[in-house]
């Protein structure tokens, strides 16, 4: 072999080893910050998660009958047809009225460490009763539920074989803890991005590949991180530079209003963002419906950088790959009502 192509195949194969050795960087990196999304979840808070009550718990995430207008269910906002949430700035509630904040997807809450915005509730179980009290959402209270779903045969049956043990099996308590058994399984694993954690290299693009280089290097990943790229901490919104007050209205005060601490002000529960090309529009607020503009708008409320065009595209780029196998759920066949269903109010 002459000298000149055995220099160029040496200088190939280096450029192969140099290349394969950042791919095996980039991807150590990732697998340091980031885990995949389980296939599923087999058990909450060390108990295993009862067949019974998933199914029980699937019904009632779309009666509506638990709302006193018998008209909006968990289903409303929290789609499992659009990406678990409703695509809405802000949803609509009882009697036409508008929450306060853009309602976050159902799609692996459990793998949250917390659930709202301001992180009010701990797990699911005790997320499922707010909407279902909050005058603006659901506009129940539990004496109701519970007098409804007593009304109704068929649930009275199912809490029993659900909840078997109790003396009581139709209450307020058991029905958010059957909710909570339905939304854990609502996760979305297999995402591109999963699948490249796991070491398919082919899985992400280049550019795919670079967004996630410069979500890393960019100072995302400081809040953004674990299974669900988010979910696990809070952090002021605008800590570098406030959005305008279309993004972060002054009126909502964020964590503020639930622990009264001054530091609390305007801090929020970081957005998971699996799923999220799926979640328009975006923030708290739900006033961005641009997914490259949410990162550009990041970018300088939070890490204090102008990211620029490529950056915000690259990173863009990545976050669709975060997009896993969404939850084939059938619409269930709700029982009926008896003479003795309260009918709706409002």
């Amino acid at each position: 072999m002459q000298p000149a192509r055995i220099l160029a195949l040496g200088s190939l194969l280096l450029s192969a080893s140099s290349a394969t050795a950042h791919a095996d960087a980039l991807r150590d990196q990732a697998t340091a910050i980031f885990k995949p999304i389980p296939n599923q979840i087999s058990e909450l808070h060390g108990t295993a998660i009862n067949a019974d009550q998933v199914a029980l718990g699937k019904q009632l995430f779309f009666e509506p009958r638990l709302s006193s207008s018998h008209v909006i269910s968990c289903n409303s906002c929290h789609n499992i047809g659009s990406g678990g949430a409703d695509n809405v700035p802000t949803s609509t509630g009882h009697a036409w009225q508008k929450g306060a904040r853009n309602s976050p997807t159902v799609f692996n809450a459990v793998l949250n460490a917390s659930q709202f915005w301001d992180g009010r509730a701990k797990d699911l179980e005790e997320q499922a009763k707010g909407p279902v009290q909050n005058p603006v959402e659901m506009h129940s209270t539990p004496q109701d539920v519970e007098q409804t779903l007593s009304s109704i045969p068929d649930y009275v049956s199912a809490f029993g074989k659900a909840f078997p043990n109790d003396k009581k099996p139709v209450s307020f308590d058991n029905m958010a803890r059957a909710i909570q058994a339905f939304e854990s399984t609502l996760i979305t694993p297999d995402s591109r991005f999963d699948r490249y954690l796991k070491g398919d290299d082919q899985a992400l693009d280049s550019e795919e590949k670079n967004g996630l280089q410069t979500f890393i290097a960019a100072g995302c990943v400081s809040c953004h991180n674990g299974v669900n790229l988010g979910g696990q901490a809070y952090f002021q919104f605008g800590v570098v530079q406030k959005p305008n007050n279309k993004v972060l209205p002054d009126a909502d005060q964020g964590r503020f209003a639930i622990t009264k601490t001054q530091s609390d002000k305007y801090v929020f529960r970081v957005a998971p963002l699996r799923n999220v090309a799926l979640t328009a529009p975006y923030f708290h607020s739900g006033q961005v419906w641009d997914l490259k503009q949410a990162v550009a708008v990041m970018g300088t409320a939070q890490l204090g950088k102008q990211l620029d065009d490529g950056q915000t595209t690259a990173i863009t780029a990545f976050l669709k790959t975060l997009t896993g196998t969404q939850p084939r759920v059938e619409y269930p066949l709700l029982p009926p009502s008896s003479e003795k269903t309260p009918r709706p109010k409002g």
